[in-house]
């Protein structure tokens, strides 16, 4: 009898997702159900010398489309592609979503982020005709204007998770707008760029009140949690609707031994902390940045300035990758 590990244990109470646009990593350790991605994970994915062929393809395909997207450079249109293409290839080894993330310029602007996403889906569409919109999910950074863009896509069909959200007013909003998804990042963003630093006030107790209130409210919104660090991480949210998985991790949970002994929060008493009902931030735009901004005396504002920063660096750095290749 083959022995357990954390992979299989974990699986058990969690949907796992793998956080990769490496499909090597599907084939090798799924059964997966989606595929996260952001252009860090993209840049990551593209800057392999395998890829050099889906660049300049990317880069080809971006001059003969660019006519149908005004006010779109090369370069920028060739990244989309580019993500499209990863996730196409990845998409046949998964069972769920494939997620995509909109250009982080976008952050703060509602139509922008709509015109990006219907673009995304465009372009799926362009590459692989027929290819079922239900399973394209567009990741889009917790702002006050993102949640709105998520607003009008979901209405329209599209689904859409709510990433970089870091406290309870965003999920609350999330849930309101009708997200799919949302991803609470665990630790800020920073942990995976600035050697030796660790977040002091992970955030795995938050993704627990989260789903208790989504349950409360009967929201059709799922928990994802991201920006996981360490197996510990992963064990202490066992239970948790989805968990996103980075090949690092995955690689040690897949390892004979790796089953946890560690409690996972979901069997602890943590109490719930449920928003009053009266609560609708949707028609209370003030009160949701006043609440959001109060959060941890601004610390969690930080970590979405923060992490909307860094996603900004990885986009410049995948277009200065297609323009090496015009």
């Amino acid at each position: 009898m083959a022995t357990q590990t954390g992979l299989d244990v974990l699986r058990k109470r969690t949907i796992v997702d793998c956080d990769t646009m490496d499909e090597q990593v599907a084939k090798k350790m799924g059964p997966f159900q989606d595929c996260t991605s952001n252009q860090a994970i993209a840049y990551g994915e593209l800057s392999k010398p395998e890829h050099a062929g889906l660049i300049s393809a990317s880069v080809a395909d971006a001059k003969a489309l660019l006519s149908r997207f005004p006010g779109l450079s090369v370069e920028e249109l060739a990244v989309e592609i580019a993500m499209v293409q990863l996730a196409l290839k990845i998409a046949p080894h998964i069972r769920g979503h494939v997620h995509i993330q909109t250009n982080p310029y976008y952050s703060y602007s509602t139509e922008k982020t709509i015109v990006n996403a219907l673009r995304i889906v465009q372009l799926f569409q362009h590459f692989q005709p027929g290819f079922e919109q239900s399973r394209i999910c567009i990741k889009i950074p917790s702002t006050w204007e993102g949640m709105l863009a998520c607003r009008t896509l979901e209405k329209a069909g599209v689904r859409t998770l709510a990433t970089t959200l870091f406290t309870m007013a965003q999920a609350v909003l999330a849930a309101e707008v009708g997200c799919t998804y949302v991803a609470p990042y665990v630790n800020q963003l920073k942990v995976h760029f600035e050697p030796g630093f660790t977040d002091p006030n992970k955030l795995l107790p938050l993704c627990v009140l989260i789903q208790k209130y989504y349950e409360s409210i009967q929201a059709k919104t799922q928990v994802l949690p991201a920006s996981l660090t360490s197996t510990n991480d992963i064990f202490a949210l066992a239970g948790v609707q989805h968990l996103t998985i980075a090949p690092g991790l995955l690689e040690e949970l897949s390892q004979p031994g790796s089953v946890p002994v560690m409690r996972s929060l979901f069997d602890t008493d943590v109490p719930a902390i449920t928003p009053a009902s009266t609560l609708i931030y949707l028609n209370d735009e003030p009160a949701y940045r006043l609440a959001f901004t109060r959060d941890l005396h601004g610390a969690s504002e930080e970590k979405l300035t923060q992490a909307v920063n860094i996603f900004c660096d990885m986009q410049d750095k995948l277009v200065q990758v297609m323009k090496a290749n015009l």
